[in-house]
């Protein structure tokens, strides 16, 4: 008689598919979002020149700090500054992976401050506080959540903080076995 296998455990942010076979969980739901939870973001990312540039162009972001290293050096910078947008957005997205990955919407980004310069060559992290998550009353299979967001350089200084809000689902694995997730 053929000795059976017993199951293969399944490591933590991965769920089963089928034996033997599993799945990146992406996206937390409404209960796993609880306020004062703090979630560290990896992995970091190197801002390169040619995203700085990329975005400079994509947006008509013609501001010399940004451009003109004669202009920086004569304005007290030895280095262009990365747009602001640009750092806010790998920010930003380092987080989505974890916190909203399945989200149905973003609800809004208030009270963004800049508060380090960040240039070309820099290394960002990031890091979510949860700071409140309740069932939508108008979508009941949707939950709310804001979280504070905050981005730092190698050297562990905040370059850029803000809020964020944005839904999750409700139940998070129904809408994993509806959309293969």
């Amino acid at each position: 008689m053929p000795k059976q296998q017993q199951p293969l455990p399944v490591p933590a942010g991965f769920r089963p598919v089928e034996d033997g076979r599993i799945r990146e969980v992406v996206g937390l739901g409404l209960g796993d979002l609880l306020p004062g939870l703090v979630i560290e973001h990896r992995p970091a990312r190197t801002v390169t020149e040619a995203e700085h540039v990329q975005v400079l162009a994509l947006m008509g972001n013609e501001a010399p700090v940004h451009s003109d290293i004669e202009y920086c050096r004569r304005t007290g910078h030895q280095q262009v500054l990365v747009c602001g947008m640009l750092t806010l957005n790998i920010v930003l997205g380092m987080t989505v992976r974890s916190t909203s990955g399945m989200t149905a919407g973003n609800l809004a980004l208030d009270a963004v401050s800049w508060t380090a310069p960040v240039h070309v060559g820099d290394t960002l992290s990031a890091r979510s506080t949860v700071l409140s998550a309740r069932r939508s009353d108008s979508r009941p299979d949707q939950g709310i959540v804001t979280c504070q967001v905050d981005g730092f350089n190698q050297r562990g200084e905040l370059v850029v903080t803000g809020t964020r809000t944005f839904f999750v689902p409700a139940d998070p694995d129904v809408v994993r076995d509806a959309t293969g997730y």
